[in-house]
């Protein structure tokens, strides 16, 4: 939100108190800027329900049935396995090692390996010290069996909404680069 803030402030200032080509570049900044600044700090969520898990990243939106879900797991980034070999990353669910390694000692664990505490299929640790990215992994995985006769197909749509402006801006920047 500071981000937006100060670009709004920066801009704004340009827009109304700039002369000449001032406030058009201005403009075209905002119209690039703005919609990155969305994609990268508020847009990222994941949404799991009784029918599916919904990744928006700041580019595309993934929707999985439960049925194609093969397998979720955090180890530098979390991630989601398809049934068809595809890999996706959940932006909204970032790995911490440091709280990895905080939750192993207070949990009495090696603290040594970041990985050691790698969640996966393979191994997962129930105990109550989790970092918090594992404890959404574990919780993602429990949906993932309990609903797993859900079936259906993946489906990626890209974000045209952040896509669309920030290339205008971006071309909108170069023109009035060229044009100087």
């Amino acid at each position: 939100m500071l981000l937006l803030a100060v670009a709004a402030w920066l801009g704004g200032d340009a827009v109304f108190r700039g002369s000449g080509r001032t406030p058009w570049v201005a403009l075209a900044g905002l119209l690039f800027v703005v919609p990155l600044i969305i994609a990268f700090t508020l847009r990222p969520v994941v949404f799991a329900g009784e029918r599916r898990l919904l990744v928006r990243n700041p580019f595309r939106t993934i929707t999985l049935p439960w049925g194609c879900v093969e397998d979720v797991r955090a180890a530098y980034s979390s991630e989601v396995f398809v049934a068809d070999g595809a890999k996706y990353q959940m932006w909204a669910i970032p790995v911490s090692l440091r709280k990895r390694k905080a939750a192993a000692r207070r949990g009495g664990g090696d603290g040594g390996d970041p990985l050691s505490s790698q969640v996966s299929s393979q191994t997962l640790s129930q105990g109550p010290a989790q970092a918090p990215a594992d404890q959404a992994i574990s919780e993602i995985r429990e949906l993932a069996g309990r609903h797993a006769d859900v079936s259906g197909e993946p489906v990626v749509r890209w974000a045209f909404e952040v896509i669309g402006p920030s290339v205008v801006g971006a071309v909108l920047l170069v023109v009035l680069g060229v044009l100087g």
